[in-house]
């Protein structure tokens, strides 16, 4: 098994084509194929369907892997490097790391304390994202990766699912639903939501909003303006309009005159770590590949539910 298959392996994964991903390795498609197919007849396994294309069970099993060996074979580079030239922390560019509050909850600081002991002398810049940065931080180059909700619309943009968890509502507990245990679709859609400033993106303010379910009606809308999931705390805590959120909102949050309540019949929805797809940095690699094994890791343990049943296989991004 050798690297440059896993790595043709892994550009498939997150690319979707064989075209893209030779483009993205600066490869021949041919090229590709042939380091897929002697993958396959190594390890004695189909790795994709072709028609259409996807990921079979090995080849699902087999992604967490190769992106450790990958990674870990950047990091060895790296040390080897380090010890040769000296180098030391002072004079290593930065990761930049974006995060839209709270993250993929529990396991953003657990990603965060992993990269760090992986890689020691790569200094961490925390940036806090606003609603309206949730592709422009990294688009825009202000962030290397970026913890954000949901899975950013973007061609540009390699997303990693993290976590996927069912919905929940954001009201005062003054509301009459204050008191209600659960709620369905139809009893929240009418509620008058905070509303979002121009600027942010569409797929956001769809999930935001239970866009799915309102065929194409636009929300009724309250007083104030939100940029962060703060702002949505302390307006809703304040009487003055409705949120929506994930279910590990309710273990993060503890605000006074907030509730709760889950949506039981609302779509679940992922948070995801993003990155730029043409972003060469091995660091990058690394922390992403840190980030989907302590999803797979510690996702349950963090409360942190599995993608539901039924659900298939699609490419990053």
């Amino acid at each position: 098994m050798e690297l440059r298959q896993l790595a043709s392996f892994l550009a498939v994964v997150e690319e979707g084509q064989f075209a893209r991903a030779a483009t993205r390795l600066f490869l021949s498609p041919p090229a590709v194929t042939g380091h897929i197919q002697r993958l396959e007849r190594e390890l004695g396994v189909r790795l994709f369907e072709r028609c259409p294309l996807g990921l079979t069970l090995a080849g699902e099993r087999l992604v967490p892997h190769a992106r450790t060996m990958l990674a870990a074979a950047d990091a060895a580079s790296d040390a080897v490097t380090d010890a040769v030239t000296g180098r030391r922390g002072q004079d290593t560019v930065p990761l930049r790391v974006g995060v839209m509050a709270p993250g993929s909850a529990e396991l953003t600081p657990a990603i965060l304390r992993a990269f760090h002991d992986a890689r020691p002398y790569t200094p961490l810049c925390i940036e806090s994202l606003s609603f309206a940065e949730h592709t422009t931080a990294l688009t825009e180059h202000r962030v290397d990766v970026a913890f954000v909700r949901p899975p950013p619309d973007d061609e540009r943009i390699l997303a990693e699912v993290l976590t996927t968890e069912p919905r929940v509502l954001i009201v005062p507990s003054a509301h009459p639903l204050g008191e209600a245990e659960a709620v369905h679709l139809g009893d929240v859609l009418d509620l008058a939501y905070i509303r979002l400033p121009e600027g942010v993106p569409r797929v956001f303010t769809d999930y935001l909003y239970f866009s799915s379910a309102r065929g194409g009606t636009r929300p009724r809308y309250g007083a104030d303006e939100a940029m962060t999931i703060q702002d949505v705390l302390t307006t809703v805590s304040a009487g003055r309009g409705t949120g929506a959120g994930l279910g590990s909102f309710s273990r993060l949050y503890r605000w006074p005159g907030i509730r709760f309540v889950p949506v039981l019949d609302a779509p679940w929805e992922q948070t995801v770590l993003a990155s730029r797809r043409d972003d060469p940095r091995p660091e990058v690699r690394v922390f992403r590949s840190l980030a989907v094994t302590l999803a797979r890791d510690l996702g349950p343990r963090y409360g942190a539910p599995l993608e539901p049943a039924g659900a298939s296989w699609r490419p990053a991004g």
